[in-house]
């Protein structure tokens, strides 16, 4: 039995929902092909669950930021490509060739490198060039990418599978950086494509750029964050309607009547304005509910929203239900999701601390189990 079996706090996710949302994006940039991001835990939603639910489905091929998750979804069962974006150091390349995962090739030296390891090792390597357009992080710039095309050129033990870049910024009501990137990277693939020595793929959109800016569909997409039924901003919901896969529920575990004037949890943030029913939750910061939304998140009871009061602790939090408020140990709590007409989203967390909802979802650790549905009853 799983020591967390009995624990009233988990993370349900819907794996019919994610199916649905993988199908809607597939028809949003047909005939591109899609690579499925599921780093981060897949994005706190179960790595392996997800990754075999996505395989199952007929998903091109996975992303993941480390080569240990493209280890962990080897060992799984995983059988379709998968791309590590990350950067490498050397002494990790043999992983790479010895368990068939796509490495990023972000220089010249890199490329070197890999192509030196896979001769040593008498295995091909699968290859994706990267290509910095503007965000500065790794990649070889678009305005020297000749280099790196040159030396792709003169491989002998490994294959270029791909040429990609990623966007810095994604605006709806602006553009410009995205366009001017994606310039810059058909720009410099112009360069390539009369001639590489076989077919590639080019990838440059994640989940906003995909919506935002069909031109950059090209050959694949990287949906991450729409793909699990959560929005990168305002206004994107217009353009592809998914569903969240994810609800965070748990259960009151203790009530009691807070007097007019008391202080709440440490450093007492928030005082009782008038007698009031306060319930402890169990779940805190220690679970990656993240302390920055004490006083300023609501959990659902009984199909009413209630405000958190005071700071989120470890392990607990407080919720008040007001003077007249109902609520009793072992009544359901929604931390995220919909009940009795009532939803709290990823994203209004993400807004109520200025943060992105992509860091919402992550930081839900394994410490909360994961239950998963398939369309039926949780397993």
């Amino acid at each position: 039995m799983n020591t967390f079996d009995h624990r009233p706090t988990c993370a349900e996710v819907d794996l019919g929902v994610l199916r649905e949302n993988l199908n809607a994006i597939r028809a949003f940039v047909s005939p591109s092909k899609v690579m499925a991001v599921v780093k981060a835990n897949g994005y706190g939603h179960g790595l392996e669950r997800t990754a075999r639910t996505l395989q199952d489905a007929g998903v091109d091929s996975l992303g993941v930021a480390y080569i240990e998750e493209a280890i962990a979804l080897r060992q799984s069962g995983i059988t379709i490509p998968i791309l590590v974006f990350g950067g490498l150091l050397h002494d990790q390349l043999e992983l790479y060739i010895k368990h068939d995962v796509d490495v990023t090739a972000s220089s010249v030296n890199k490329l070197v490198q890999i192509e030196e390891t896979a001769q040593r090792l008498n295995r091909r390597a699968r290859v994706h060039l990267k290509i910095d357009t503007g965000l500065e992080r790794i990649g070889v710039h678009y305005y020297n990418a000749n280099e790196l095309f040159d030396a792709a050129l003169r491989v002998k033990h490994s294959d270029v599978v791909g040429v990609y870049s990623h966007f810095a910024d994604v605006n709806l009501k602006d553009l410009k950086i995205a366009t001017v990137q994606l310039e810059r990277f058909l720009e410099a693939l112009r360069y390539y494509e009369g001639r590489a020595n076989g077919p590639f793929l080019r990838h440059i959109a994640s989940s906003s750029g995909l919506m935002a800016l069909k031109a950059s569909h090209l050959d694949m997409v990287r949906p991450g964050l729409t793909l699990y039924g959560v929005y990168p901003g305002a206004g994107y919901s217009t353009i592809l309607p998914v569903k969240p896969v994810l609800s965070l529920k748990s259960q009151v575990v203790y009530f009691k009547v807070t007097k007019k004037g008391a202080g709440v949890s440490y450093g007492h943030t928030w005082f009782a304005p008038e007698d009031t029913r306060i319930v402890t939750i169990p779940i805190g910061y220690g679970d990656g509910y993240l302390r920055a939304l004490s006083n300023k998140a609501s959990v659902i009871i009984r199909g009413a929203k209630h405000p958190i009061v005071g700071v989120v602790c470890m392990d607990q939090l407080m919720a008040n239900l007001g003077p007249a408020g109902v609520g009793y140990n072992g009544d359901e709590v929604i931390l995220i999701g919909e009940s009795g007409g009532e939803r709290v989203s990823v994203e209004e967390l993400a807004g109520l601390i200025a943060t992105t909802p992509h860091e919402i979802l992550v930081a839900l650790n394994q410490r909360i189990p994961r239950v998963y549905r398939s369309g039926g009853p949780v397993s």
